[in-house]
């Protein structure tokens, strides 16, 4: 056992879940004022997760929710809507970063612009300015993105600070299927190069990176596999209405964008 000043970060086994619980434990990870975490995890269906601040929606998104083609859950961090389906999320909390927050963004990316770099792929952050004109995150690259040499986004993250400490979420798409792109974006997926290594490789190649390149309190931290426990969970599970969002609610969590 290590003693009580060792540093340690925390990794969480990946798990597929619905989005609610995903949203939860990230948040309740957060406010848990423990070590730093990392974690990677899947989506037990197609998702849409919307930003916290995002309010309007164009009518056809409900529709196809209303139809059971996709689930709908806010996030607790800002940010544009990111179709989950064909990608690999992460979480990364990390409390009291030594940084201002802008640089944070560069700080908090780097082991995935290292991870990258090492499979022939250099990702470099996005140029546009941010605006809330578009509903969807991967139809532009700000300089919280990350973005293959062709210009195709790879990687959106978003934040959340709260006392001072950070969540970071990040969408790595991997195969975003054309199709349901299409429905609800109306263009095609980011035209993404193929990566060398298939989803579980990749989150053994990532955790690497990140073990050598996150800048988590004193160097050589020691970093612990601890998933979740039973008492976690219980106490994340009264947190899951706060992220559900159903197509049919009529409160200002939902706007429905019409033209004009």
């Amino acid at each position: 056992m290590s003693g009580p000043s060792e540093p340690v970060v925390r990794w969480i086994p990946p798990s597929i879940l619905g989005g609610a619980w995903q949203m939860a434990i990230d948040e309740a990870l957060l406010e848990a004022e423990g070590p730093p975490v990392l974690r990677f995890y899947g989506w037990a269906r197609p998702t849409l997760s919307l930003g916290y601040h995002q309010r309007q929606l164009p009518p056809h998104w409900l529709e196809l929710a209303a139809a059971g083609v996709i689930d709908l859950v806010r996030r607790p961090s800002g940010g544009r809507a990111v179709l989950h389906a064909g990608d690999l999320t992460y979480a990364l909390i990390w409390p009291s970063p030594p940084a201002p927050r802008r640089s944070v963004y560069s700080l908090a990316c780097r082991w995935l612009q290292e991870g990258f770099a090492a499979l022939g792929e250099p990702l470099h952050f996005g140029m546009q300015t941010a605006t809330g004109e578009k509903a969807s995150c991967f139809t532009s690259s700000t300089a919280a993105d990350l973005v293959c040499g062709n210009g195709a986004k790879r990687i959106g993250s978003a934040q959340l600070w709260r006392w001072g400490h950070l969540l970071q979420h990040g969408s790595i798409q991997l195969t975003p299927p054309t199709v349901l792109w299409w429905d609800l974006f109306g263009g095609d997926p980011p035209a993404l190069p193929p990566l060398p290594l298939g989803r579980e490789e990749l989150i053994v190649h990532l955790r690497d990176a990140a073990q050598r390149h996150l800048p988590f309190g004193e160097p050589g931290a020691r970093w612990q596999e601890l998933d979740l426990s039973v008492e976690e969970l219980a106490g994340i599970a009264p947190r899951l209405d706060r992220y559900r969002l159903s197509p049919r609610d009529t409160s200002p969590e939902l706007t429905i964008a019409r033209a004009t």
